[in-house]
């Protein structure tokens, strides 16, 4: 199983969380998806995960992503 960790920035409240995390779990792969708000993250896994694909569903929903080091 495949984890993926992100940086999120410009998330202030439970309803961006929540909203990342839906949309998230709707990507092809994923079998589960944790969000926080502080200090504004998400642990992605599953199966097959790409990485570029996540970074962009989270841009389309409206925040700004990065893969954690």
């Amino acid at each position: 199983m495949a984890r993926i960790e992100l940086i999120i920035d410009g998330m202030s409240c439970d309803h961006c969380t929540a909203r990342v995390q839906k949309a998230l779990q709707n990507a092809d792969g994923v079998t589960g998806v944790t969000v926080t708000l502080e200090p504004g993250g998400a642990v992605i896994e599953g199966d097959t995960l790409d990485p570029e694909v996540l970074l962009a569903i989270v841009e389309d929903v409206g925040y700004e992503a990065r893969p954690a080091v």
